[in-house]
């Protein structure tokens, strides 16, 4: 959980700059997508948690963001659905009106994503390649075009993507190709809406431990493993993905557009000696 004291983070500026300000994090109940949440919080961000099904997930999260002094409510909505997109925003809109007497929103992560799939070339269904798609493709495409008209000059949309799209793993081929999209929507989109001051940027995560991978990388050959994969040699953490989506966020990456970040640790960078 964070603090809300900022000083405990020695990043006095980035808190303060983040102040004020309205954000949507998709996925925002459990894991990552947690972390983004509370972190931003954390900074003074009026933040509405998007979640898909878990009521006490997304009621724990929200509920732990008002005990640290932050601002949060749910929106609850299923993505890959039709009309899912103006579901969430219309939510949102609601939201922040009923709470700043606004619906201007300043930040969108598009973090929500299934991963459930598990078949390679041979073995994927064209029911869960399509499932992966609507949700992980689909849905963050039109939620940034029904979004857009609530962002005002200086927004930031930040895309979740993976760095899954720079290596192959065996039964992740279809999930690796929907966050390839995401990095070209997130290059597209920057381009377009760059005149309006509004920035575009996509974080790949490496391995991260949330409380659905746990049960793998909890495992002494799991970390064994991924240190031997990483230059910084051990399992990310939702935090560590949040401070780069925090950064995003703030003024100090106003210069930075059409990015996708590598929040991987330094994976699979080649030999880390010879002989």
């Amino acid at each position: 959980m964070y603090n809300i004291n900022v000083t405990a983070y020695g990043i006095n500026s980035l808190n303060a700059s983040l102040a004020g300000r309205t954000a949507l994090v998709t996925g925002g109940s459990r894991g990552i997508g947690r972390g983004i949440c509370e972190r931003l919080a954390a900074g003074g961000v009026l933040v509405a948690v998007h979640y898909a099904s878990n009521d006490a997930a997304a009621k724990d999260t929200v509920d732990t963001i008002e005990a640290a002094g932050g601002r949060a409510f749910p929106i609850r909505a299923e993505l890959g659905a039709d009309g899912d997109a103006d579901t969430v925003i219309q939510a949102v809109a609601a939201g922040l009106r009923a709470r700043t007497g606004q619906d201007r929103l300043d930040i969108l992560v598009n973090n929500a994503a299934v991963a459930d799939s598990a078949g390679g070339i041979d073995t994927e269904t064209p029911e869960a390649f399509d499932r992966l798609f609507a949700v992980n493709v689909r849905a963050p495409f039109f939620l940034i075009q029904k979004a857009l008209p609530l962002m005002g000059d200086g927004g930031r949309i930040i895309n979740i993507g993976s760095g899954v799209t720079r290596i192959a793993l065996p039964g992740e081929l279809a999930y690796a190709m929907t966050k390839a999209a995401i990095a070209t929507l997130t290059r597209n989109v920057a381009n377009q809406v760059g005149a309006r001051g509004i920035t575009v940027n996509a974080v790949a995560p490496g391995p991260t431990r949330t409380e659905r991978t746990a049960v793998f990388y909890d495992r002494p050959e799991a970390r064994t493993m991924i240190a031997a994969a990483q230059a910084l040699e051990r399992v990310g953490t939702p935090a560590d993905i949040a401070e780069v989506v925090a950064f995003l966020a703030g003024p100090g990456s106003g210069w930075l557009t059409a990015n996708v970040i590598d929040a991987t640790g330094g994976s699979y960078l080649g030999p880390k000696r010879l002989g």
